[in-house]
């Protein structure tokens, strides 16, 4: 064997060797802008782990639900990390699904972490995931077109504000439509909006004894309310319509106001990303006088499978996503307004952060203002703002909007949505042994 062969074969081994060390950890997750963003500056993690590499599973958000569910339930183990929301921790933890966040490294800081949001990703005193970014809902508004129709938003509008509003600025010659609303079928799409419009209109989905309430006025006047305003201020196709669809309307100046997630105020606000940069407001979700907004609480958050084999390697990457040098680095990369929000109490407290983002003190009033504890008028025997807190709610949840999504599409009628929505939730609950 000469010494060149030697030489090439002793690389060779090497090479392999290192190849053979490193861990490739996959993670789910949704394809929301700030999640996307975050697969671009992945150099900086393999830069500081680089026995680690990164494979991507980027999924639309009713499809993201249901892969990871399935795979979770079933124990599949194709995820290292999961992108999930407030909503399935819990769940998931006491069933043992998750495992612990317990080795974020030193410099972490969980008690950074808003309580509000902390508090619905921690169970029996552990946090079993870590938020990436947190949000409330509010409205998002075009104040060139307030002021053509001499119009001034409230900071705390009412719901016959915006939908008085909503009609005077629609323009449906110039494709400018009023208001954009979820429309997608999904019990995190429409009905995510839905459920929190209804909570300020002195609706819930059960009562105390775990009746569900679509029989009751309350939901009628929700529904017809968001069908007849809709029908007369919103785009066509709505029914179609889910987060990223009117973000991409409201950015393209074809929407007059956007009731929906805080975190899309950068998006809106950024001249990069939206045509309509320099002329957007921001108000709270609107009410009824009843004492509850419609505003909603909700974490994407990063969690590790109690299947995984990585799972040293998966919280090291948990801790670099969600970490305040991650938001550092966005900052760096990208300015202060794209850092993402609602999950640190030092990103609030910081006077740059605030200087750039105009709507910061308002999405921090947004997330405390919501209780997931006592989310209605009335009394519930569940937790959660715009969702119920127990495991039958997706199936429920998506079933009852696929009947909400038919009404406004004009395929059913209002009241017909309701009566099957009341039919299919009270079939399940007595199923899942709720209702005796």
């Amino acid at each position: 064997m000469t010494l060149r062969t030697f030489l090439l074969g002793a690389c060779s081994a090497l090479a392999f060797a290192g190849m053979a060390s490193a861990e490739t950890l996959t993670i789910a997750t949704v394809n929301n802008g700030d999640m996307i963003r975050m697969q671009k500056l992945t150099d900086d993690f393999k830069a500081k782990n680089p026995g680690i590499d990164l494979e991507w599973v980027t999924l639309e958000e009713n499809v993201l639900r249901q892969k990871v569910t399935t795979d979770i339930a079933t124990k599949g183990g194709q995820y290292d990390v999961l992108t999930i929301g407030t909503y399935e921790v819990p769940i998931w933890a006491k069933q043992g699904w998750l495992l612990p966040l317990d080795n974020l490294g030193a410099n972490y800081d969980v008690d950074d972490l808003l309580p509000a949001i902390r508090s619905g990703l921690t169970v029996d005193g552990k946090l079993y995931a870590a938020p990436f970014y947190g949000e409330s809902s509010m409205v998002m508004y075009r104040k060139d077109l307030f002021d053509a129709a001499g119009l001034k938003m409230p900071d705390a509008p009412t719901w016959d504000f915006v939908a008085d509003a909503a009609r005077k600025i629609t323009n449906k010659d110039k494709e400018i439509y009023g208001i954009c609303l979820r429309g997608k079928a999904g019990w995190g799409e429409n009905m995510a909006f839905l459920t929190a419009m209804s909570n300020s209109f002195g609706a819930r989905w059960f009562d105390e004894k775990w009746k569900p309430q679509f029989d009751q006025p309350e939901w009628k006047d929700t529904l017809d309310f968001y069908v007849k305003l809709m029908k007369d201020a919103g785009p066509p196709g709505a029914s179609s319509n889910g987060f990223n669809e009117n973000l991409a309307l409201f950015q393209t100046g074809k929407c007059g106001m956007w009731i929906d997630a805080t975190v899309a105020a950068s998006f809106v606000a950024d001249p990069k990303q939206s045509q309509v940069a320099d002329k957007v407001g921001f108000a709270l979700a609107p009410d009824k006088g009843l004492g509850k907004r419609g505003n909603w609480l909700w974490a994407w958050s990063l969690a590790v499978p109690a299947g995984t084999q990585k799972a040293e390697a998966a919280e090291k990457f948990v801790a670099w996503a969600t970490s305040k040098e991650y938001s550092n680095l966005v900052a760096e990369k990208q300015g202060w307004l794209n850092a993402p929000p609602g999950t640190r109490k030092s990103l609030y407290a910081n006077a740059d952060y605030q200087k750039a983002a105009s709507f910061a003190k308002m999405t921090l009033d947004s997330i405390e203002a919501a209780d997931p504890t006592k989310p209605t008028v009335k009394p519930v025997p569940y937790v959660g703002v715009q969702f119920v807190a127990i495991p039958e709610f997706q199936g429920i949840g998506t079933a009852v909007g696929q009947q909400f999504s038919a009404a406004l599409a004009g395929q059913i009628s209002v009241d017909q949505a309701l009566k099957s929505a009341q039919q299919l939730a009270t079939r399940e609950m007595t199923k899942a042994g709720y209702i005796k």
